[in-house]
């Protein structure tokens, strides 16, 4: 209980600056929360997926290969499995196609993405004209008193609180945009590798056709 009532009281003396801040925290916590819950549902078993789609590529099953996708689920067969449902409807530019879905999925993984990287230019900001508002007070007239010059060491003390809370809130949002990143190149990549596979069975078969 002390600790709340002394944690209320530090938020205080950052002034209404710290309010902005707390509002900035509430969103880097909602927004990792989510990307949290929606990396983890699009995700794709890419072992799985490949050890079981490979051999009807191979065979040109493009419905069993479709199947398959279907039943991995994930983001990455998910783009695969809309290229080989075009491709079954005699679709002869497949791989705009998947660029197509590629560009939609990658576009779907970035949502929110862009709001941390806001956070983290804007926090610090923040930050700094809450102790420059609180230096201006504490530089006042008013609140110099006389053979007290701690009047103003504690109120550029206090002041500095903002600063410290804007740097702290970066950190925090730049560490979740830094994870969020990463799993989207991990994604990304699981994309691109299953396209790479599609397009170059679909490629053969043509060249057997073609033969």
């Amino acid at each position: 209980m002390d600790l709340l009532l002394e944690s209320f009281a530090v938020f205080h003396k950052g002034g209404p600056v710290m309010y902005l801040l707390l509002l900035c925290s509430l969103f880097v916590a909602a927004i990792g929360v989510e990307r949290f819950l929606y990396y983890r549902k699009t995700g794709t078993d890419m072992n799985t997926l490949i050890e079981r789609i490979t051999p009807a590529l191979e065979q040109c099953d493009w419905a069993a290969a479709q199947e398959v996708c279907r039943q991995t689920g994930g983001i990455a067969a998910m783009v695969a499995g809309k290229g080989l449902q075009y491709l079954q409807c005699g679709c002869s530019t497949i791989e705009s196609v998947l660029e197509g879905e590629a560009a939609l999925a990658a576009a779907k993984l970035r949502e929110n993405l862009n709001h941390l990287d806001t956070i983290v230019t804007i926090a610090p900001l923040l930050g700094l004209l809450g102790t420059v508002i609180g230096m201006i007070s504490s530089f006042s007239v008013m609140n110099i008193k006389a053979g007290q010059p701690q009047a103003i060491t504690g109120g550029v003390g206090e002041a500095l609180v903002a600063t410290a809370s804007g740097l702290c809130v970066a950190t925090v949002a730049m560490v979740v945009y830094s994870y969020f990143n990463h799993r989207l190149d991990k994604i990304i990549t699981d994309i691109e590798q299953i396209c790479i596979l599609l397009i170059g069975h679909i490629r053969r078969e043509k060249q057997h056709e073609t033969a």
